[in-house]
């Protein structure tokens, strides 16, 4: 080729370089968790994409990022993503785990709870950040800079304060009834929030029969589940505020006040840069409710392939420079009866002797103990030995339970505290960690359990399904792999396939606001979104 022909495409791409060197430093950085968004999903869903998660693929596309853990719960998944630390980091090791040293008979405790309030228990409880050992994105920009405004919305307390941290100027979270906002947090209720609570109040006492998108009907095919079918949409109740979690109109309120507060708050117009995290939670609530391959979470993902879009919108009209990045904080799994027609053989529910109470039972008789002798939240993950087992027996009833647990053809691996302690920090591609890594980066000393029981691939650990059908939580890759897109107005975009994680994401922000983060305080690494040329990394480096 002549170097005539050539010319054009040389000046293309370095004109491309020049305006991704040029462009501003964000004045409002958001980030965007889909609740249980995996990466099976995204590529699935791809295609049907037509506004906000179409959009956000012109910009820098991971398709198969790692919450690379073995905890694929809610609450540390989120806690990684604005801190740039892993559970064993983050001290958010579960949803919920067991403090024997607590004064209350309720030995459980929440992620997002303040245990030392009287009265309070795991289902009855204060939201509060205390647990969170690591500071988030908002907190350290705060520090630097306090001008900056942080602010967190979600469907969940558990995302809202895990990915605003511990010095958030405005946080609004679903409570069940309508959103609220952290106790003793003296503000004014901003004027789009009650909007939105009483709208919903009016929506909800309607029933709801939902309208398939065109692309979703041919997933509308019933799947007997017990004594129930999923797969077919059915109408809401009026009244159903659980089932209200399950329809598009629990994303689209929170987006609802996602917008409002860009407009109330004018972020991004100040002295100083802003920081706005959203948690979109419904997705969750639809795989758990109607598993992760039927109509309705087609019709669910289309939704929030509309509130991005909508987010997007809102951006634009506030003429800032901003940044966007959207994961999830765990991928999912589909209900077993529906894996078993889509072929996979060994999709099963979990076995009822590995319920903890029912091994407790086991060792009780056993050891001649009292029981409990063992305490979980689930069959699954940390399992604890009940503080009165005396001290000369304790051995051995852990080994004891070892042997139980890697006995059971349903049980994958089994590790103690003294073997996890061990092993180094997980590093490298998170796709080519062992489980045993997997757990190490999960593990806390001060939280873990005496036990951490990994499930053999397809086990869903739930036997009754009144209430929810399928889940996630486990080391397996169809629960660690989510997508993480980022997008900033006018950079070059490019897809790659590398493994990187969701604790990239803070060094990243960080970099590209110019904020000091010292690399011995997190487990991420920068992520150059730079596809013309430039180097978005660079001040990390410096």
């Amino acid at each position: 080729m002549k170097f005539s022909a050539l010319f054009p495409v040389i000046v293309a791409a370095v004109a491309a370089a020049s305006e991704a060197q040029s462009i501003a430093r964000p004045r409002i950085i958001v980030a965007i968790s889909v609740d249980e968004f995996s990466a099976d999903l995204f590529t699935e869903y791809r295609p049907l994409f037509k506004a906000g998660l179409h959009r956000l693929q012109t910009g820098v596309v991971f398709p198969a990022g790692y919450q690379s853990h073995a905890a694929t719960e809610t609450c540390p998944g989120h806690s990684t993503i604005l801190t740039g630390s892993r559970p064993a980091r983050t001290g958010i090791i579960a949803n919920e785990w067991y403090d024997q040293s607590l004064g209350r008979a309720d030995k459980k405790v929440y992620c997002s709870e303040d245990p030392s309030l009287p009265g309070s228990s795991s289902t009855n409880f204060t939201v509060s950040a205390q647990f969170l050992k690591a500071q988030t994105l908002g907190d350290r920009l705060k520090s630097a800079s306090p001008g900056s405004r942080v602010v967190s919305v979600a469907g969940k307390d558990r995302a809202a304060i895990m990915m605003g941290g511990h010095a958030m100027d405005q946080v609004w979270f679903w409570s069940g009834k309508s959103f609220v906002t952290l106790k003793g947090m003296d503000q004014p209720t901003p004027a789009i929030v009650d909007k939105v609570n009483a709208s919903i109040v009016v929506g909800i006492m309607k029933p709801d029969l939902p309208v398939l998108p065109e692309p979703c009907r041919v997933r509308s095919v019933p799947v007997a589940v017990a004594d129930k079918t999923v797969g077919v949409p059915r109408e809401r109740r009026a009244g159903d505020f659980q089932g209200f979690q399950t329809s598009l109109a629990f994303d689209r309120a929170t987006t609802d006040i996602a917008i409002g507060l860009i407009r109330e708050l004018h972020l991004g117009a100040g002295k100083a840069p802003d920081v706005l995290s959203i948690g979109l939670s419904a997705t969750d609530y639809v795989g758990h409710t109607f598993g992760t391959e039927g109509a309705e979470m087609c019709a669910q993902l289309l939704g929030v392939d509309e509130n991005v879009g909508r987010i997007l919108a809102a951006l634009d009209a506030t003429h800032q420079p901003y940044v966007v990045v959207l994961t999830a904080d765990h991928g999912g799994h589909d209900l077993p009866e529906r894996n078993k027609i889509h072929g996979f053989p060994d999709a099963t529910r979990v076995d009822a002797a590995l319920l903890p109470a029912n091994m407790s039972r086991q060792l009780a008789a056993e050891f001649k103990l009292p029981e409990p002798v063992l305490l979980g939240v689930a069959p699954f993950g940390d399992i604890y030995l009940a503080r009165g087992i005396p001290g000369n027996v304790r051995s051995r009833v852990l080994e004891a339970a070892k042997a139980r647990y890697l006995a059971h053809p349903q049980v994958a691996a089994v590790f103690t505290p003294a073997e996890l302690r061990r092993l180094p920090l997980p590093s490298g591609p998170a796709d080519e960690w062992s489980l045993a890594d997997r757990f190490r980066a999960s593990f806390d000393p001060e939280r873990s359990g005496d036990l951490m029981v990994a499930p053999k691939p397809h086990i869903t650990p739930i036997i009754d399904v009144s209430t929810y059908v399928a889940t996630h939580g486990s080391p397996w890759n169809y629960d660690r792999k989510v997508p993480i897109l980022f997008y900033r107005p006018g950079v070059v975009g490019f897809e790659q396939s590398l493994p990187v994680e969701t604790v990239d994401i803070l060094p990243t922000l960080a970099a590209l606001l110019e904020l000091p983060v010292p690399s011995a305080e997190i487990d991420g690494r920068c992520i150059n979104l730079d596809g013309g040329g430039g180097d978005s990394c660079a001040f990390e480096r410096h």
